[in-house]
C-alpha cells in the first residue's frame, strides 16, 4: 500500500498506470474526510474522467421513513445498493455513456439520471464511505473496482468539517454536533473496519 499526500501525486500516479479500457478507482473515507473534494480534483486532473459519487443512491425519504431508518440516514443499510452496484456493472460493461442517480443536497433527495458518464470517458472516479465494506450487500462493489484509495484526516478536522458541513445545509449548530458524533461517528466506524482493505492511503494536511 501507497501513501499520497497531495492530489497531484495521486494524479500522476493514475496517469502513469493508465490503460485502453475504461477504469473505475475508489475513493473512500469516512464521513467529513475529504473524499469528494479529493475525487473532484482529480477529475479535473485527469484528461477525459468522469465522477460517480456513491451519495445518489440514498434511498428517498419516503422509502426511508417508510424502513424506520430516516433517523439513521447515511448509513450502510440507508442506501439502494444493489441500484449502485447494477450502476457500476454498467459502467463497466456498457459500450456508450451511463445515466446515473445524483444527488440533491438541499432536499436530500437522490435524482435520477441526474449524472452522466460519457462514452469517451476512460477514468471514472467513484466516491463514496462503504466501497470496501462486505456486509449488506455492500462486497459487490470492491471487485468492480480496478483501484481504491482510503482518504485519512485528523478526527478533530474532520468532525469540524463535518459540523460545518451540516450547519451549512440547515442544520442548527447543536442538532450538527449531535449528527456529526452520533450517526456520522457510528458509520465513520464502519469505514474504518475496512480501510486496510484499499490499495493506496491518501493523507492530506
Amino acid at each position: 500500500m501507497a501513501t499520497f499526500t497531495s492530489v497531484d501525486a495521486v494524479a500522476e500516479h493514475l496517469l502513469s498506470s493508465s490503460t485502453a479500457s475504461r477504469r473505475l478507482i475508489g475513493i473512500v473515507g469516512s464521513p467529513g474526510a475529504g473524499k469528494s473534494t479529493i475525487a473532484e480534483a482529480l477529475v479535473a486532473a485527469l484528461p477525459g474522467a468522469a465522477l460517480l459519487p456513491m451519495d445518489g443512491y440514498h434511498f428517498p425519504q419516503a422509502e426511508l421513513r417508510r424502513l424506520g431508518r430516516r433517523e439513521r440516514m447515511g448509513a450502510p443499510d440507508t442506501f439502494d445498493v444493489e441500484a449502485f452496484v447494477a450502476t457500476l456493472e454498467r459502467v463497466r460493461t456498457a459500450g456508450g455513456s451511463v445515466s446515473a442517480r445524483g444527488f440533491d443536497r438541499t432536499v436530500e433527495e437522490p435524482v435520477e439520471g441526474a449524472i452522466v458518464l460519457p462514452q469517451e470517458s476512460q477514468t471514472i472516479i467513484v466516491e463514496g464511505n462503504y466501497l470496501l465494506v462486505a456486509e449488506g450487500g455492500w462486497g459487490g462493489v470492491a471487485p468492480l473496482l480496478d483501484e481504491t484509495f482510503t482518504v485519512e484526516l485528523a478526527e478533530p478536522v474532520r468532525h469540524a468539517r463535518l459540523i460545518a458541513r451540516h450547519i451549512r445545509y440547515g442544520k442548527s449548530e447543536t442538532d450538527a454536533r449531535a449528527w456529526a458524533l452520533g450517526p456520522d461517528e457510528h458509520n465513520a466506524s464502519i469505514i474504518a473496519a475496512s480501510a486496510h482493505l484499499a490499495d493506496h492511503t491518501i493523507t492530506l494536511p
